[in-house]
């Protein structure tokens, strides 16, 4: 027995990235594909990336924080305390209204976890820790011993032996305490990376892992081009909420989710705010 499976995560609507790495999945002769959470938001497409996972027709697809942006967002119960909750309610809104009839409750149904048993290895996959897909926990640079809480499992349920988790968009193998491994896919849509060599590589990352009856016969993190300059023209000709800002991010690779004062600066100048409180009006209707 031997097994081909494409992991990934963390596409963030990223159409351009997506599409580069299922083509790189199929010259590769993948068998099956695991999703690891964050499907959209902040990128312009929605229908698109959609239609594209369906067509991959993942076996494993947990949900991630931005998942549950989207789900939150989408249903009108996004409070707009913060510049950054009007970001995530403001561009969930356009998902919404985007989004073809049943996106929305389907990802909201996905799990937190789900396990696979590929050979001889049981694999415990999450966007984060098990019961919580935010957070700083499983940052790459801490402790083994936050890595453990990956492993947890009930009494009456079998160990795990690798575990998979995302979140953090960067690519990993690493070990908890007890030397059980784990695994990263880092970002489709976006890889992070504090040192500067390292943060200039934007290609879009996931993993293949091969499981043949011994175990993993090989893991190799792939990372593919893809024109970013075809993303950013998607993203000017949509109605994506903050779009410029989208563009800049794929000219520098950092993220802007946390920018208060760069992200009320837009939410001032294109009162995202009166926007998405007439969306939740109007779903009361």
């Amino acid at each position: 027995m031997k097994k081909k499976i494409a992991v990934f995560s963390d596409v963030h609507g990223n159409l351009t990235a997506l599409q580069a790495m299922y083509q790189d999945s199929i010259e590769q002769g993948v068998d099956e594909y695991w999703f690891v959470g964050d499907l959209l938001m902040p990128g312009p497409s929605v229908n698109e990336v959609w239609k594209l996972v369906q067509q991959m027709a993942p076996t494993v697809m947990v949900r991630g924080n931005w998942d549950d942006l989207v789900v939150v967002g989408a249903r009108g119960k996004m409070d707009m305390e913060k510049p950054s909750h009007v970001y995530f309610g403001r561009l969930a809104q356009y998902v919404a209204e985007q989004a073809a009839p049943g996106i929305i409750d389907e990802i909201a149904s996905w799990p937190l976890r789900m396990t696979r048993q590929v050979g001889p290895l049981n694999f415990g996959i999450s966007h984060n820790l098990p019961d919580l897909n935010m957070g700083q926990d499983l940052f790459p640079t801490n402790d083994s011993a936050n890595f453990d809480q990956l492993f947890t499992t009930p009494a009456d349920q079998p160990a795990i032996d690798v575990a998979i988790y995302a979140h953090v968009h960067h690519d990993l193998f690493r070990y908890g305490t007890d030397e059980r491994i784990v695994l990263n896919p880092g970002a489709v849509g976006e890889p992070f990376n504090h040192w500067p060599a390292l943060q200039k590589d934007l290609r879009a990352h996931y993993l293949i892992l091969e499981v043949d009856d011994l175990g993993m016969a090989a893991t190799s993190f792939r990372h593919v081009a893809y024109d970013r300059n075809q993303e950013k023209a998607l993203a000017a000709k949509s109605d994506l909420p903050y779009r410029s800002l989208y563009q800049k991010m794929m000219d520098t690779g950092l993220a802007y989710t946390h920018d208060d004062e760069l992200l009320q600066g837009y939410n001032d100048r294109y009162h995202y705010v009166a926007e998405y409180e007439h969306f939740k009006k109007n779903l009361t209707k």
